[in-house]
């Protein structure tokens, strides 16, 4: 407890003591200053105390509090004879903290009872304090286990897919049933971690949308073929109305790409075989409309307000047939509303199907052409590849599955031995996993980088794939940062293109997030 200097303040000292209140008179602001960082629960202040000087300081040191913090600030006034003056320092006070008026004389009741309650106050914005550290260390502690968790799923799973892929190379005809199940349940693992990290960030505000002009009729045809598979073995049909000629928003295409993904997905897990998805695209005065209706399992009407929230299922049964974490719509939810748009859903109840419309602003402008996907490249020549990677699986069948289309592979399974490897043999491009052991892969890229030749490409293959890692491993001296799993085409894709054609400043390739 802090009291004024002087007869007021000594006697203020003497009646808070008594009532068991630790209470220090200050003779100056210096000392009140003092005070105040060292913890002080309130500050008790006479109107004479109040002059232009003390007033600024005071109002410095109070709004050098920290958000939470909000000081008891309690002030003998005189009611009738206040001056404007000294009106106006109370008011400028007032931005700074929470200012209580005791008019005088004070009974040493009223002015126990004041100090108490302010004291009450204070120990609460500790309290909140101390809670909001709390959720903070929280959602340090689970960032980094959503990102360790994601690293350690990935890397088995691109083990999983890279052997896939390598025997469907060896023998397209052997296991076709078998492969195409492997295939499929392993890439919804990897969506369900991408979802995870990615609704992660999203309620952080850690996701940043690079806006361009999206031709949505090619985004959503693509979307729909990408998902023609799953749709197949579902037994479902995929039922696509003619798409208007010009339809175009601005937007990230690998943002408005995972909330169409997203939605398919979703369309065609709750809709049994026999059933019907179908997506149409228009435009709505000046928006455009992207709507998946499908025939399928229908949503409760007491589900029906929250199927947007997170963790939120149309079924909370013991019956997990379907799957999933009931967080994809959570993400189109925010991902359209980073856009400036809108997305509903629409049921009349249980077995009568469902609806979901997404809304973004037209961009007012007439597509010279389709924005197509690029003609897939010839295969690249034949290159020196140098593959480094402590996942022994996965890193044979990358080796193998290299070899396979017509490239010269080495490999590593450290860090260390990648670097001498890399500087003894001079391959053409390196593979590099960034969670080695003895030496990780950026300093491996930090140490090749300025040793290499201008036109050697250096790859990052991560379990971990936020833009902070890419921005990270491109810092580094990486030219492109692939998450796991990686499949073959993107690699090709990769190894087809030019490194040396951005020029001395290294220009990074502008590849799609994987």
């Amino acid at each position: 407890m802090l009291a004024p200097s002087g007869r007021d303040g000594e006697l203020a000292v003497r009646v808070l003591s008594q009532a068991g209140i630790f209470a220090v008179a200050c003779t100056d602001t210096a000392d009140l200053r003092n005070e105040i960082e060292r913890g002080a629960g309130a500050l008790l202040l006479t109107e004479e105390t109040l002059t232009p000087g003390t007033i600024g300081e005071l109002a410095e040191v109070l709004g050098s509090q920290l958000p939470w913090s909000d000081l008891p600030v309690l002030v003998f006034s005189v009611g009738a004879g206040r001056s404007e003056t000294v009106a106006a320092a109370i008011r400028q006070l007032a931005g700074h903290a929470d200012i209580t008026l005791l008019d005088r004389p004070t009974r040493k009741v009223t002015l126990v009872s004041a100090i108490q309650t302010a004291l009450r106050a204070r120990r609460r914005q500790y309290e909140v304090r101390d809670l909001l550290l709390q959720l903070e260390r929280g959602v340090r502690e689970r960032d980094r286990f959503l990102a360790m968790l994601s690293h350690e799923l990935r890397n088995p799973l691109a083990a999983i897919l890279t052997a896939n892929e390598l025997m469907e190379h060896r023998d397209p005809r052997a296991f076709v049933h078998e492969r195409a199940v492997v295939n499929r349940q392993a890439r919804v693992l990897s969506r369900l971690v991408d979802d995870l990290l990615d609704l992660s960030r999203l309620t952080l505000g850690k996701i940043a949308i690079a806006k361009a002009p999206v031709d949505l009729a090619e985004l959503v045809a693509r979307s729909i073929e990408a998902h023609r598979p799953a749709a197949v073995n579902g037994g479902v049909e995929l039922d696509v109305e003619p798409f208007p000629t010009h339809c175009s928003t601005l937007g990230d295409p690998v943002r408005l790409e995972q909330v169409m993904s997203n939605l398919l997905a979703n369309a065609l897990k709750y809709t049994p075989r026999g059933g019907r998805v179908t997506i149409r695209l228009s435009t709505v005065g000046e928006e455009v409309e992207i709507a998946v209706e499908d025939t399928g399992v229908g949503i409760d009407a007491k589900v029906l307000p929250r199927i947007f929230e997170p963790f939120t299922q149309a079924e909370d049964t013991i019956d997990r047939s379907q799957g999933g974490l009931g967080i994809g719509l959570t993400l189109v939810r925010h991902l359209v509303e980073l856009h400036g748009g809108t997305v509903f859903a629409e049921s009349s109840g249980r077995g009568t199907g469902s609806r979901f419309v997404v809304r973004l602003p037209s961009a007012h402008r007439r597509a010279a052409a389709p924005a197509s996907v690029p003609a897939p490249e010839r295969s690249p020549a034949r290159r020196r590849i140098l593959v480094i990677e402590d996942n022994s699986d996965l890193r044979e069948g990358l080796k193998r599955l290299l070899e396979q289309v017509g490239h010269e592979v080495l490999s590593s399974p450290d860090g260390e031995d990648g670097v001498v490897k890399a500087l003894a043999r001079h391959p053409d491009a390196i593979l590099v996993d960034i969670g080695l052991p003895r030496l990780d892969g950026y300093e491996v890229a930090a140490r090749l980088r300025p040793a290499l030749a201008p036109d050697v490409l250096l790859i990052a293959v991560s379990g971990y794939g936020s833009q902070q890692d890419r921005r990270r491993a491109l810092d580094a001296g990486f030219d492109v940062h692939l998450t796991k799993p990686v499949t073959l085409q993107a690699l090709q894709d990769v190894l087809g293109r030019s490194p040396g054609a951005s020029g001395p400043s290294r220009g990074r390739i502008p590849l799609p997030v994987q």
